[in-house]
Parts: C-alpha cells; structure tokens; sequence
C-alpha cells in the first residue's frame, strides 16, 4: 500500500523515514493501528484532520472538495487534492449522465424503458460514492478509470 508525505504529497519509498522531496519525517507509528483505527501513514495536516480523513470528507458533496482546493494546508497536499479533483470530476460526469438519462426519457417509447435504467444507474452511483470514501480512508489513490487519470493529472500540477 503506497504512503505520502504529509506535507508536499509526495509517494514515499517503502520503509523510507523522510520524504525525499521536502525532508519531512515520514515515520509510522511505534506500535500499529488499533483495529478500526487510522492507518498509521495517515498523517495530521495543520487544523489536526487526518489526510484520509480530508479524503473521504471531499466525497461528502462537491462542497468539502472545492473547500479542500482553496485552503491552504489542504490544496498543497497531493493526496487531498487527487480525491478533491476525482469527486468534482466524479460530480460533473455523473451530472452529464443524468441529464442525458433525462433526454432520453422524454422520447416516447424510450421513456417507457428509462424507467428500470434509474434505479440501476442510481443504486450504481451509490455503491461508486461508498467506495470512493472507502478507499480514500483507507489512504489509497484509487482512480476510476478516465475521471481519475484527469484527477491525478489536476492533484499533480
């Protein structure tokens, strides 16, 4: 499982103590998480939130995601501003998705049969949402397959 620095967002090396772009110590916990605990590489940005925990919260609307790109300790960490972009990107996509859904459904005959596609493509953005805050809690970059090359791209500049 891959760790960032706390302070720059850069990949750190396995067993690497320092971030070998900035230098920041980048030690685990003595001892491990407690079972349902943090991991440990989740680090403590400035306010005391948790970088994973700064993560899953930018899934929660698009709102914490654009609050977490304008301040300041949060959009100079790599980790925060990938789920921030995913989840802005994510929202976009699955709006455009939604109103072609809409198009569609006031075709005649076509209209009929949106009706089993809604509850489908809306049980499938819930179980998407559920994951993308899982993962990010967990501390991973998990990128949906175009959305999140575009958002590691975003997070990376």
């Amino acid at each position: 499982m891959a760790r960032f620095c706390s302070s720059c967002g850069a990949a750190l090396p396995d067993g690497a103590n320092n971030c070998p772009q900035c230098g920041t110590s980048a030690r685990p916990a003595a001892s491990g998480p407690a079972p349902g605990a943090a991991p440990a590489y989740a680090s403590s940005s400035a306010g005391g939130l948790a970088d994973n925990v700064a993560g899953l919260l930018a899934y929660v609307t698009i709102i914490p995601a654009i609050i977490f790109l304008v301040i300041e300790p949060f959009n100079r960490n790599r980790f925060v501003r990938f789920h921030s972009f995913q989840c802005i990107f994510t929202a976009i996509a699955w709006w455009v998705l939604w109103i072609i859904l809409h198009v569609i459904a006031t075709i005649p005959f076509f209209g009929w049969l949106t009706i089993f596609v809604w509850p489908l493509v809306g049980l499938g953005g819930l179980v998407l949402w559920i994951i993308l805050m899982m993962k990010a809690y967990q501390g991973q970059m998990f990128k949906l397959p175009v959305i999140g090359d575009i958002a590691e791209k975003q997070a990376g500049a």
